[in-house]
C-alpha cells in the first residue's frame, strides 16, 4: 500500500526497549520488598536502641528501695546492695567513685557511692543500715560489670544489716517492683519535658526516639544541669 511502512520490531531497537520496560516491571516490586525489609531492620534496630519497660531487668526476688538500690539477704545473714537496672539503663557506662571500706558503717540515706560519667556525677544514697563486710572492687577495675550484670557480679556491699525487717518495710518485690519500675520510665518522660525545658535550647527532645520512645542511656547525651535534677527526682 502507497504511504505505508511496515517496521519489524524485532529488526530495530524496539526489542530492546521491550526488554527494558520488562526489566523495570519485575524491578519495582522487588524495589519496594526491599525498602520494606530496611524499615523493618531499621526499626528492630531503633527499638533496641530505646528505654522501654520490656527490656529492664527486674529479678523477683530482690528487694528495690525507691531511691533506685536494692538489697538482697544472703543465707549467712549478709545483705548484698547495689544499684538497680534502671538506673544504669538511664545513665549509661559509669566509673563508680567514693566507696567505702570493710568495717565502715553505714547509715540509711548516707552516701552510698557517687557515680561518674565524663565529670557528671550522681549521688546514690544507701538503702540500709549496717557494717560493711565486704565492698566489691571488681566494679572499679572493671566498671562494665554495673551495667553487665547489677544484681550478681556487679553488687557494690555486703553488709551486716542493722535492722533489715524495718528498713525494708516500704521496699518493693516481685509483681510491685515491676510496675513501679515500669511506671518510672513514664515519670522519666514527664521528668525530662521539665528538666530539658529548662536547661536545654532543644526541649523536644534529642532524648526521644522516632515514635516517642526514650533513648536508653538517655542522661550520656544530657549535661550536668539535668543530671542533678535526676538526682534530686528520683535519687533521694
Amino acid at each position: 500500500m502507497d504511504g505505508f511502512t511496515y517496521h519489524d520490531i524485532f529488526a530495530t531497537k524496539g526489542i530492546e526497549y521491550l526488554v527494558i520496560i520488562a526489566f523495570l516491571i519485575l524491578l519495582v516490586p522487588f524495589w519496594v520488598l526491599m525498602n520494606k525489609k530496611s524499615q523493618i531492620k531499621a526499626r528492630i534496630q531503633q527499638s533496641i536502641g530505646a528505654l522501654t519497660a520490656g527490656i529492664l531487668r527486674i529479678p523477683q526476688g530482690i528487694f528495690y528501695s525507691k531511691t533506685h538500690t536494692w538489697a538482697f539477704m544472703e543465707k549467712s545473714g549478709a545483705a548484698k546492695i547495689g544499684l538497680d537496672d534502671f538506673l544504669l539503663q538511664v545513665v549509661g557506662n559509669v566509673r563508680i567513685s567514693s566507696l567505702k571500706t570493710n568495717g565502715e558503717h553505714l547509715k540509711k540515706g548516707d552516701l552510698l557511692a557517687e557515680i561518674d560519667q565524663n565529670g557528671k556525677r550522681l549521688k546514690v544514697l544507701s538503702p540500709l543500715s549496717g557494717e560493711i563486710i565486704s565492698t566489691n572492687k571488681l566494679v572499679l577495675e572493671s566498671p562494665g560489670l554495673l551495667n553487665q550484670d547489677p544484681y550478681d557480679r556487679g553488687w557494690l556491699y555486703a553488709i551486716k544489716p542493722a535492722d533489715w525487717k524495718a528498713e525494708t518495710a516500704s521496699f518493693l518485690m516481685a509483681g510491685a517492683a515491676t510496675n513501679w519500675l515500669h511506671k518510672e520510665i513514664e515519670r522519666l518522660k514527664d521528668f525530662l519535658a521539665v528538666s530539658l525545658g529548662k536547661h536545654s535550647h532543644e526541649p523536644s527532645l534529642m532524648a526521644l526516639q522516632e515514635g516517642g520512645e526514650l533513648r536508653r542511656n538517655v542522661l550520656a547525651e544530657l549535661d550536668g544541669d539535668v543530671w542533678k535534677d535526676f538526682e534530686k527526682t528520683f535519687l533521694m
